[in-house]
């Protein structure tokens, strides 16, 4: 019995749907998704490859079909594979600087915490998964004003500072005795996926935190950009 349904009379529609089914189901190769779609191999990879080119698929490092950041994107929620890239980065960040570490997405008028790590112990920043922050203050806020097409209040001087140096930051702008530094997060398209940043006491990571923990953010968006 095939695995596709041919019944909306459109073939490659059907195949296509198909295809995504199979790969909702765990990363494919292209044996893997010919077997599961009964679908010849030609005809799986050239449909395979579309939907890559969409972003509704996205292959991995073996080279295997993934869930692409499209899917997710419809719907508001995050990508499973950017969640699953971001862990152990965060945690490696949490462990190397001491400071809260999260990453954000934009929402509409606000960004989203979609993943953090903090300190087990010790004074630091929480920000809970699912929070909804503000687009006007913060170093985060100001990647997205640079980075997206949205309305913040930021000078436009400042912005293309930050399109230039790559990153951001931000000292008691958003909370007082609060302090962060910010970085863009793309996908191999150039487009903007999320912001990586780490925040904390401003007294600790004061009077510049791009200075204190700048090069160690950059190396750990340069590896979550990598997985994706």
């Amino acid at each position: 019995m095939r695995q596709y349904n041919e019944g909306s009379g459109i073939k490659v529609l059907d195949r296509a749907v198909a295809i995504v089914a199979a790969v909702a189901s765990g990363d494919k190769s292209l044996a893997e998704l010919s077997d599961a779609t009964e679908l010849p191999r030609a005809t799986a990879h050239r449909i395979a490859t579309a939907l890559e080119v969409h972003h509704v698929l996205a292959r991995n490092e073996r080279g295997e079909w993934s869930l692409g950041p499209a899917l997710p994107s419809y719907t508001g929620g995050p990508s499973p594979r950017l969640l699953a890239a971001a862990a152990p980065v965060l945690r490696d960040l949490v462990e190397t600087t001491g400071e809260s570490a999260q990453l954000y997405q934009l929402t509409g008028t606000t960004r989203t915490c979609i993943a953090a790590a903090e300190p087990e112990s010790g004074l630091h920043n929480v920000v809970p998964v699912g929070s909804h922050l503000t687009l006007s203050a913060g170093s985060a806020a100001r990647v997205f004003a640079a980075f997206a097409p949205v309305d913040a209040p930021f000078d436009a001087a400042d912005l293309q500072q930050v399109r230039d140096d790559g990153f951001a930051e931000s000292v008691a702008e958003r909370e007082v005795g609060l302090a962060s530094v910010s970085t863009p997060v793309f996908q191999p398209d150039g487009a903007l996926v999320a912001v990586l940043s780490i925040s904390g006491p401003a007294e600790r990571l004061g009077p510049s935190p791009t200075a204190k923990w700048g090069a160690a953010l950059k190396d750990a968006t340069a590896r979550l950009s990598a997985e994706l």
